[in-house]
């Protein structure tokens, strides 16, 4: 079983950015698709962005879409969520989320098969 870990995550303003990591364990990081879901207070986890395991295949949801930037660096078993243009209804707990093995980055929206314990991002008005 993988371990993720979060990090990144806290108080930023209306229009700002952050950037969140994901660090994961293991030898195998490079055969999974990764992405980011969310969940904010009384809501559901929504997905929020996937890509490939070689990073060249992005996925995002359309309320993110053109704002956050997902990246990973195989050599550091490591996902990154870039966020930008934050807004208020971005205040969620951010999870990372392994896909299935050998998955493509369009998968992991509806197979995740590990979580990590999520990091808190809010955006002040």
């Amino acid at each position: 079983q993988v371990l993720l870990a979060e990090s990144g995550g806290g108080l930023v303003q209306a229009g700002g950015s952050l950037r969140l990591s994901c660090a994961a364990s293991g030898r195998t990081f490079s055969t999974y698709p990764m992405g980011w879901f969310r969940q904010a207070p009384g809501k559901e986890r929504e997905f929020v962005a996937a890509l490939s395991r070689s990073g060249d295949s992005t996925y995002y949801s359309d309320s993110v879409k053109g704002r956050f930037t997902i990246s990973r660096d195989n050599a550091k078993n490591t996902v990154y969520l870039q966020m930008a243009s934050l807004k208020p209804e971005d205040t969620a707990v951010y999870y990372c989320a392994q896909g299935e093995k050998y998955g493509s980055s369009w998968s992991v929206k509806r197979n995740v098969s590990s979580w990590g314990q999520g990091t808190q991002v809010t955006v002040s008005s």
